[in-house]
């Protein structure tokens, strides 16, 4: 007889041990008979939420990719010119599915472990290459977020770098044709920080007066392009630095800003190969001169080599990291859009230096030709210099030219009602350029006249040299490179990956789908709101799930990384104590514990950071905090508190916190980093909480994608709500605070990703999935307790979603540290968990919901037998330095050596435990050498013959 399985609902495919068997047994490894006495204990009753979830229920994949599908079919796609920073591209179909689309890619996390990460490293430092060569500048960054951002960071890059006396005070300078969010952002970052910023024609020379350094645009916002040299030398002279924000696609074709003077070069990748996604993620760039790059902000890919002297890529300069900077940061950047920089490598590589130059000369054909026929229409065209971008000055007709060309399915950038811009991108077909043409009643010209680049700006460099952008030219080559560097890594696709602080859940299928769908991925951010129904309603729809989850009033979705919802929180509460007249307010008061980003950001607020001590049981030192409130009341802004803790408990006193702040007249920031345990139990905007922000890509499931994209929605209450994020894209700033990001809506091309999961979950199923994810933790700290002491619990001796490790008596015992764990978990086939943070010495460990008890149990039995390997080095059996546990991960290539002299057998080596022969992953390197990598710093791609020499060494 066939028997009909039981509909599985998508809450019990995103909870891992759903089985009321697996369930039983975790809780009667922790002590509880339900989960409901474990979490009844775990979570404090003073914050609990009193009513479930009033969300509605939970929906199929089926369902939710309708309701997608009918929000998709509300936004209008069209031929998009629109341009200003955004442009329309082919994302090569082999790059969308096998790496935008590709778990192996996206489900990874940053590579702070290189062993593992060594695919994606690669990718990375082809895009700083790929950077470099365009640009012109020794060394480049592998992303930061967007292009008005970058420039922030480049700004505050140079007030910080230039060693001039009489300019390090002065005024920094943006040139008028600068993109109009870019100017906005700047301002606003200056604005917190108090310095000076002027806005100047810089094609007239520079402004009068002391100057810290200038921002000059390459095209301009306008289209115009005119040689940079003598305004950067004259600057260079005034003793100012200089930052260009270039296109890269120009760049093929112009004179590079590194070649021009220029100290910085910044922009977006965005149209090598990215959609358009309705205004993000892009990955955007930043590139430097030699000196600069230890002030350089974001993450730089080095190469270095492994134990077996095997040049190997990892993270460089990590102590640039801001979290290790605190109060002392100049930047609170903390992630990158990884996944979208590994696009745009790809892109390059698959078209080449001959291929890009290609799509420039006929992005740039097509945009004169544009000029030229409306020219000779009678038609003022603006600019006789420029590379996509040409502007038309229609005195009173602008809006019936935008309607004609709207009615033929192509966008125009309204300037005002006299000024269209028309830009031409990798999308514009002959056909297109002749209807843009008739849309203004008007012919094609025959040639295209005068206009085009002007001889002093054409490049005459080479580009792309290295053979990685010019050996993959057929699909099949590219095919098995991508497929090659993915096997390097070790990603979700392949094992758990539990760290701490970091959630790594189930970024599901169905939740992915829709991103790349063309009504969602080919929408320009600032197309009429005619054309974007669909996306607007699904965006307010999230922020509404998001209000109601949290507790608070309002929320942003503009954020597009957790560190810019913080400053973003920050700055709501900046703006609501001056708007009382209470300017004074400036303290923000910091545990030690807390994440490091916090600092950075409540600095860049132009906050003065004030620390509060931790307790020995990890909770705030509370006679410190009375201390501190009290020694500046009259001057506190803010306390932020990371809840549950950074150390992994929920502390019992917060509301007393929250009281006791708020009663000296500050307000309180909720870190929602670690939302992931509260969602259905407890909302911080109803236990004491004015502002918070939250991780998409950590609790609401888009995907890390090797470190970005990300999304940092802000939530407020009512008071802080007229000082959420504004438009920097509208002239007068639209409703509302500072803006955070360039577009209004910052990197909404993944929100359909946790929108689809809350419909997928519902009330009921979020709430269980926090429950399983206590339940997780605590039975991962009870498993692993006797091997590795767990440092701090909460009530009833439990942990909230994750637990630290303690190994520092081990350490002190046998000299075997928590590195050297982390590293030894590589050959079990794990990502390790979080590696001194927050406590040096220790692991950070959390399992998330989405794990059942199996993938559970066998990390826990790989912990069990390390702590057997570190009895062994206890006992005599081998040194530390001669162990399994100093001498790993190891590589095939070692193992199958002639010679193998290590005091253990291969089999320990690379089957230790219960790691299945079949299913073995190997590292591609050994034990990488930091610090080698710092002293030595190479940031682009080596001479492939640098990894051929060194193979027959890799046994040693």
């Amino acid at each position: 007889m066939t028997v009909t399985p039981a509909p599985t609902s998508f809450v019990d495919r995103h909870i891992g041990a759903r089985r009321q068997a697996d369930v039983d047994v975790m809780l009667q490894a922790v002590g509880y008979d339900t989960l409901d006495a474990l979490v009844d204990t775990a979570v404090p009753k003073v914050i609990r939420q009193d009513v479930p979830l009033k969300l509605t229920e939970a929906l199929s994949e089926v369902e939710v990719l309708a309701e997608l599908r009918a929000l998709a079919g509300k936004n209008k796609t069209a031929v998009q010119m629109i341009g200003q920073g955004y442009y329309d591209t082919v994302t090569p179909p082999v790059i969308r599915r096998n790496i935008l689309e590709s778990p192996a890619w996206y489900t990874a996390y940053t590579p702070y472990q290189p062993e593992i990460s060594q695919g994606r490293l690669e990718a990375l430092l082809n895009f700083q290459t790929m950077v470099q060569d365009l640009v012109g500048l020794p060394i480049a960054n592998a992303s930061l977020l967007d292009e008005a951002t970058a420039v922030a960071e480049a700004v505050l890059m140079m007030r910080r770098a230039n060693k001039n006396k009489s300019a390090h005070e002065g005024k920094t300078v943006l040139d008028a044709d600068c993109l109009p969010q870019t100017i906005a952002v700047v301002k606003g970052r200056a604005e917190a920080l108090g310095f000076e910023v002027e806005v100047a024609d810089l094609s007239k020379g520079l402004p009068d007066g002391v100057i810290n350094g200038v921002v000059l645009q390459q095209p301009g916002v306008s289209g115009r392009v005119f040689d940079h040299s003598a305004v950067i030398a004259d600057a260079k002279e005034r003793g100012a630095l200089v930052t260009v924000a270039a296109d890269l696609l120009a760049l093929t074709l112009i004179t590079p800003p590194g070649e021009q003077g220029a100290d910085i070069a910044v922009g977006s990748a965005q149209r090598f190969g990215v959609p358009l996604f309705f205004g993000g993620p892009h990955a955007a760039y930043m590139a430097v001169q030699k000196g600069l790059e230890r002030s350089m902000p974001g993450r730089l890919v080095g190469v270095s080599k492994d134990s077996a002297g095997i040049p190997a890529y990892r993270l460089a300069l990590q102590t640039r990291e801001q979290h290790i900077r605190r109060e002392k940061a100049t930047s609170n950047i903390c992630t990158a859009q990884a996944l979208l920089a590994i696009v745009s490598s790809f892109y390059a590589v698959y078209h080449g230096p001959d291929g890009l130059k290609a799509i420039a000369e006929t992005v740039h054909g097509h945009a004169r030709t544009i000029a030229a026929s409306l020219s000779a229409a009678g038609f003022d065209v603006q600019h006789t210099s420029f590379f996509d971008t040409v502007t038309v000055s229609v005195p009173g007709k602008a809006a019936a030219i935008i309607a004609a060309a709207e009615a033929k399915g192509i966008n125009l950038r309204s300037i005002d009602a006299d000024t269209l811009g028309i830009s031409a991108d990798e999308a514009t077909t002959a056909a297109v350029v002749a209807d843009v043409i008739a849309a203004f009643g008007a012919g094609a010209a025959d040639g295209t006249g005068s206009f085009g680049l002007d001889h002093a700006v054409g490049r005459t460099s080479e580009y792309l040299q290295h053979p990685v952008f010019n050996t993959h030219r057929s699909e099949t080559q590219l095919l098995r490179y991508i497929r090659r560097l993915s096997d390097r890594d070790l990603a979700l696709d392949r094992t758990m990956i539990p760290l701490g602080s970091c959630t790594m859940k189930l970024n599901a299928t169905a939740e992915m789908e829709a991103i790349s769908w063309p009504e969602f991925a080919s929408i320009h951010p600032f197309a009429p709101d005619s054309q974007t129904a669909g996306w607007r309603e699904l965006i307010e729809d999230l922020e509404a799930q998001l209000t109601e989850i949290t507790g608070y009033d309002q929320v942003s979705i503009q954020p597009n990384a957790g560190s810019q919802g913080e400053l973003a929180g920050l700055l709501a509460i900046r703006g609501y104590h001056l708007s009382r007249g209470d300017d004074q307010r400036t303290v923000c008061l910091i545990p030690s514990s807390a994440h490091g980003t916090n600092a950075a950001s409540a600095v860049l607020a132009g906050m003065k950071v004030v620390v509060v001590a931790t307790a020995s049981d990890g909770t705030i030192d509370h006679a410190d905090l009375t201390a501190k409130i009290e020694a500046n009341k009259d001057t506190l802004s803010a306390i932020m508190i990371t809840y549950p803790s950074t150390h992994g408990v929920f502390d019992a006193d917060v509301r007393e916190v929250c009281d006791a702040v708020h009663a000296a007249g500050g307000q309180v920031y909720i870190d929602g980093a670690n939302l992931n345990a509260l969602v259905g139990l407890a909302q911080p905007g109803q236990f004491g909480g004015d502002v918070s922000h939250l991780n998409l890509h950590k609790t609401f499931c888009i995907p890390h994608g090797g470190g970005g994209p990300g999304v940092g929605p802000v939530a407020a209450r009512a008071h802080l709500a007229p000082f959420m994020p504004g438009n920097a894209a509208d002239p007068a700033n639209g409703a509302g605070g500072t803006p955070i990001s360039a577009s209004r809506y910052g990197s909404a091309g993944v929100l359909p990703i946790s929108w689809a999961y809350v419909k997928l979950m519902g009330g009921n199923g979020l709430t269980e999935a926090t429950r399983s994810a206590l339940l997780a933790a605590n039975y991962v700290a009870a498993r692993l307790n006797d091997y590795f002491p767990v440092l701090y619990t909460g009530e009833g001796g439990l942990v909230a979603h994750e637990c630290i490790l303690d190994l520092r008596e081990l350490t002190a015992k046998t000299g075997v540290t928590a590195e050297d764990v982390a590293k030894r978990l590589i050959d079990y086939g794990f990502h390790a968990p979080t590696l001194s943070f927050p406590v040096a010495g220790t692991l950070m460990v959390e399992p998330t919901e989405s794990e059942d008890l199996g993938e559970i149990d066998r990390f826990v039995e790989a912990m069990i037998a390390i702590r057997a390997e570190i009895d062994q080095v206890a006992g005599g059996d081998f040194s530390v330095e001669h162990s399994p546990l100093r001498n790993a991960p190891h590589t095939a290539a070692a193992v199958v050596s002639s010679e193998w002299t290590r005091e253990y057998p291969r089999e320990q080596a690379v089957f230790p435990g219960h790691t299945p022969k079949q299913d073995k992953y190997f590292p591609p390197v050994g034990r990488v050498d930091g610090a080698a990598g710092d002293r030595n710093l190479i940031c682009s791609c080596p001479p492939l013959e640098a990894f051929e020499d060194h193979s027959a060494d890799s046994a040693n």
